[in-house]
């Protein structure tokens, strides 16, 4: 080779260099990222969240965090009072005098405490014993009481479960409920002698099983009798649904794990046979109607709520209201049984064309034996309402909300006074999504808001459901905390956070923005985030964060949140990163929510590009030759769809445990959302069958024991980008369910990394490690 040929071979190659050199990232850049992912802000936050541990009298201490180190506070409803739950400098004292330590009035070595019985004194643990303070004398000394339940019961706000982690305790607090070998049986809280409830229980066939398919659980799912003589549950067959499989990675052979997971357009899915037993007698009454499917009015798990769904005994414990999902969702049975005989009456049905659900969060119906009425929610007006049902005859006595408008949650039925406080969205012109606590009579007359405040409000009841806790804020307007009673009356100011030392530290608020949607008329919202120090000169790469639901959103809580997720830390290493809340997702109409039923494909997609085009004309500064995607499980799914679908818009992806067909995920899902696969066309909605059309960069995440998605979701799309002969990029997780576990941070730093190189077109620093600390505060 000559000498000119070498010189013109050295030119090429320091212009090629040149070319693909971009920024390059310093461990110091992403150190200054991972200060914005909440175990760095959270601690930064002063009197920012409320957690009430209620006393008898609805009065509640918490624990107040600030720059100081932490105060425990009272707040009395009677008085009227916010003020110090004992002398902190008094107990500090005491106890380093029977220590022989120094203790910091705000830096106790305890976080939580329970008065006693007469309130004369405290119980705490510190310093490996157990401690009584007398609130006269101060004098902390051992407690040889070891916690007596009468001290750290109701007192400290815990709710028993009956001793063991998985009992069910009945209301008078005298029996426990359990499950052992698939059958039921009860425990003498007193004497602990144990009584088996029922026999003939077996694999795939017991009594108070929980399996949804992605969720088990190992409590008994029932609902006790007020009088504890009854428990209503059902009996659980999935003998002949379908299994599911994964295996354990490890030296020597895996292990095998199945279990009961059917899929859409299985023959077989899993049943229940309802049924209610008189526990005084075993005695096992079977409901007089066929087993339902393994459906209930918010999911097809019948657990979702915390509790046994769609179950609402009488106060009489003669009568056991339910209601009966259908496999698609779209036809319900309001039905009452007969607590002796299992006998069932048909009240009154609900049809819905696309896919019916009781509410957001809480089911919204309530059988009144008293009045013989039934509280029903319905979306039949296109709006999330209330309506008042005669339980003789099943017909409508009144609609008791209306309007543009919806009933989220309800929070209490005051039968005497025929009021219902609940929670509600869509009052506030400024964002639909923010939620208001609102009373209505049962025959919709007086309607009033009692959290007059803008905002999101966040509310707890007290014990006795005459006072609540209001939370308000905003995403980019820290909280303000109040205590107020159910007429809305101020009655003490609680707290309001301080965000000064965290604003010191260069965090700065996200940004709220009000969009189109593809169709360009129809209101959608979202958050932006941009670099602490935007140049508006410089032009900014930009990562749409994405969760299409259908029941949820991008955005998650519309209050504040000093982080949400990375996307602020993702930001700080150059580029703008946007979540929004697109058509089809919940908490507005019906019409809204349904607008890609049967297509689930459509991932919310055309209001991300059409949103993002929006916000570049807006910020000049987002680089929109130059978009990025990412998100986890269903945002995985639509990840994957957006680089398959819409390739010459989104350039780089990164699909963390993605459903990406719908007919290898659990049977509710599909069928809810799609319809019954004899009506829907899965196939056209598959990932795998767009692979072919990748044109920019996909990075595929899964965990190998991931049972609420299994891993063949991605294996179907990697199979597929083979046969296209189309690069990936591909992270599993041996050993890790859904969310990966432990090795999230690692999964985190991938995702940093794989943005920077291939979005940013920059160096990342190799391996960087990132490390979660805990709140100093938090002792």
């Amino acid at each position: 080779m000559s000498k000119f040929s070498l010189t013109l071979t050295g030119v090429a190659m320091a212009l090629v260099a040149n070319a693909q050199q971009g920024p390059v990232l310093t461990a110091k850049d992403y150190q200054h990222a991972e200060s914005f992912l909440s175990y760095n802000t959270a601690p930064l936050i002063d009197h920012g969240s409320v957690n009430p541990n209620w006393l008898p009298g609805d009065k509640f201490w918490f624990r107040d965090l600030n720059s100081q180190g932490s105060e425990f506070i009272l707040v009395d409803p009677a008085k009227k009072t916010r003020s110090a739950a004992f002398d902190q400098s008094k107990v500090a004292a005491s106890l380093g005098t029977a220590t022989g330590k120094t203790y910091n009035a705000l830096m106790l070595p305890f976080r939580s405490f329970s008065y006693t019985p007469d309130n004369s004194a405290i119980i705490f643990t510190a310093e490996g014993k157990q401690w009584k303070c007398d609130l006269k004398s101060y004098e902390c000394v051992p407690d040889d009481e070891k916690m007596s339940g009468s001290a750290s019961g109701v007192q400290s706000g815990r709710r028993a479960r009956g001793g063991r982690g998985n009992d069910m305790l009945s209301p008078d607090g005298k029996k426990a409920a359990f499950l052992r070998d698939y059958n039921l049986w009860v425990r003498d809280v007193a004497t602990k002698k144990e009584t088996q409830l029922t026999t003939d229980g077996i694999k795939d066939f017991g009594y108070a099983t929980d399996n949804a398919g992605w969720k088990q659980g190992e409590g008994p799912i029932m609902a006790w009798s007020p009088d504890s003589k009854k428990i209503a549950t059902f009996k659980q067959d999935q003998r002949n649904a379908s299994d599911m499989y994964l295996v354990t990675t490890n030296v020597g052979k895996p292990t095998l794990k199945a279990w009961k997971y059917p899929l859409p357009g299985d023959k077989n899915i899993i049943t229940i046979q309802r049924l209610i037993i008189d526990v005084d007698n075993a005695k096992v009454i079977n409901f007089q109607i066929p087993p339902d499917p393994h459906r209930a009015t918010l999911s097809d798990d019948i657990a979702s709520s915390g509790a046994f769904d769609d179950a609402d005994w009488s106060d009489d414990a003669t009568q056991f209201a339910f209601v009966s999902t259908s496999r698609d969702h779209k036809q319900e049975k309001f039905r009452i049984a007969d607590a002796s005989t299992g006998a069932v009456r048909e009240v009154f049905e609900e049809d819905a064309p696309t896919q019916y659900e009781s509410g957001w969060g809480s089911i919204n119906w309530k059988y009144l034996q008293k009045t013989n009425e039934i509280i029903w929610f319905s979306e039949r007006d296109n709006w999330g309402h209330l309506y008042l049902y005669d339980a003789a005859t099943g017909k409508v006595k009144n609609q008791i909300t209306k309007g543009d408008w919806v009933v989220t949650q309800i929070l209490k039925i005051d039968e005497k006074n025929r009021e219902i406080y609940f929670m509600s969205d869509g009052h506030e012109v400024e964002n639909p999504y923010f939620s208001q606590f609102y009373k209505v009579g049962f025959d919709g007359k007086h309607l009033s808001l009692l959290t007059p405040e803008e905002g999101n409000h966040e509310i707890s009841l007290s014990p006795s459901k005459n006072y609540f806790i209001d939370s308000y804020s905003k995403p980019d307007v820290p909280p303000v905390t109040v205590f107020r009673d159910l007429n809305g009356k101020l009655l003490a100011d609680v707290e309001k956070a301080d965000v000064s030392r965290l604003q010191a530290s260069g965090w700065k608020a996200v940004t709220p923005v009000a969009l189109k949607a593809a169709d360009g008329k129809t209101d959608i919202y979202g958050l932006v985030f941009t670099p602490t120090n935007v140049d508006p000169n410089k032009k900014y790469p930009v990562i749409d964060y994405i969760y299409p639901g259908p029941q949820g959103g991008s955005v998650g809580s519309w209050g504040f949140a000093a982080s949400r997720g990375d996307n602020q830390a993702l930001a700080e290493l150059g580029f703008v990163v946007v979540a929004i809340e697109g058509t089809s997702n919940p908490l507005r109409s019906k019409s809204y929510h349904d607008m890609s039923y049967g297509n689930m494909a459509e991932n919310t997609l055309p209001d991300q590009i059409a949103g993002i085009k929006q916000l570049a004309q807006k910020y000049p500064y987002m680089d929109t030759t130059r978009v990025g995607i990412w998100g986890h499980s269903g945002g995985g799914f639509a990840t994957a769809a957006a680089m398959f679908r819409y390739p010459d818009f989104f350039k780089v992806g990164i699909s963390e445990s993605g459903n990406h067909d719908n007919r290898n995920y659990e049977d509710d899902w599909g069928e809810r959302y799609d319809g019954l696969a004899a009506n829907a066309n899965y196939d056209a909605q598959a990932n795998e069958n767009y692979a072919k059309n990748l044109k920019g960069k996909l990075m595929l995440a899964h965990g190998l024991m991931d049972d609420n998605v299994p891993p063949e979701n991605t294996l179907l799309v990697v199979e597929a980008l083979e046969k296209a002969n189309k690069d990936y990029d591909l992270v599993v997780f041996p050993n890790s369910q859904h969310g990966y576990g432990g090795y999230s941070p690692y999964m985190m730093r991938r995702r940093w990394d794989y943005f920077v190189k291939n979005l940013l077109g920059g160096t990342p620093p190799k391996e960087y490690e990132l490390k979660g600390r805990l709140d100093p505060r938090n002792r």
